[in-house]
């Protein structure tokens, strides 16, 4: 017994921390997200209304910046829902089913986390450049990829795609495929399945893939820097908008930008932290997969 309350005692004095460290791992914890988080953000605010109000919502009905603005949301409306389409039909493919290749096709999804954005321009620069095979055939016909929205479309679709896939496939290979074979063995079709069985069961890791997915794809600077041609009022986001004014000297455009920029992650973070309060238990099993 004695041997036993001794060993007890050895593991929790392994596992467990004093009053003291505890609280100077926090405080590092603590620290280090004020420093490199929290002050940046609020130096962001602070400059972005240094000249008032006003001054600040000049900056963004500036012709330019509004075209940011625009070209920014539009480029997520159309990146997202794509990469949603390609994340789940993945994520199927490489839980539900077992074929040649599949580990080599795990190993492509993860490229973008790999790759340079920049280097992931320059691949597109060199497929639809004018030195290209491609991009003499499509200039022919009128066809503009480079410098325009459908080559920052491209871009963005290209370092985002990996986020819905890489948050469902851990999920539903944990969850096999028991509820889709008893469905089917019911009676019900493909997508009756997938619309009363997978999804359902999926839903909160397809709503974390999505929320990563949109920020990153709002975010993105090198890939949209290099396809995108810096044509203010036509192909510069958000992210290129405020370079260039900040380039210029501009600092109050600048931060306007920025600060929304920043606002816009803060919204997602705030429908991610809301979702959680709600509906805590099920988020967190979805999260823990």
């Amino acid at each position: 017994m004695a041997a036993s309350r001794r060993g007890t005692a050895t593991i929790r004095s392994a596992v467990s921390e004093n009053p003291a460290t505890r609280g100077i791992l926090i405080a590092v914890a603590l620290g280090f997200l004020g420093v490199f988080l929290l002050l940046p953000l609020l130096a962001v605010f602070t400059q972005a209304f240094a000249k008032g109000v006003s001054a600040y919502l000049e900056a963004l009905a500036e012709p330019d910046s509004r075209s940011a603005i625009r070209l920014t949301l539009l480029v997520a409306a159309i990146a997202v829902p794509l990469n949603l389409v390609f994340g789940v039909s993945a994520a199927w493919a490489i839980a539900k089913f077992d074929f040649k290749g599949k580990a080599f096709l795990t190993t492509l999804i993860d490229l973008p986390f790999s790759v340079s954005p920049v280097i992931s321009g320059l691949v597109y620069v060199l497929l639809f450049g004018s030195s290209s095979l491609i991009g003499p055939w499509l200039m022919r016909h009128g066809i503009q990829i480079l410098f325009a929205v459908p080559g920052i479309v491209l871009a963005t679709i290209f370092v985002t795609f990996p986020f819905v896939a890489r948050e469902l496939i851990p999920l539903m290979q944990d969850q096999g495929t028991a509820d889709e074979e008893a469905a089917l063995s019911l009676g019900a079709t493909g997508w009756q399945t997938f619309r009363r069985v997978t999804l359902p069961n999926i839903k909160w890791g397809l709503l974390y893939g999505v929320l990563l997915c949109n920020a990153r794809a709002m975010g993105e600077f090198g890939a949209v820097s290099v396809v995108s041609g810096h044509i203010r009022g036509l192909t510069n986001t958000m992210p290129l908008q405020v370079e260039i004014l900040y380039n210029e000297y501009n600092f109050a455009g600048a931060f306007a930008v920025a600060s929304l920029l920043a606002l816009l992650a803060l919204v997602t973070l705030a429908i991610k932290t809301l979702l959680e309060f709600r509906y805590g238990s099920a988020i967190s099993g979805a999260a823990r997969h």
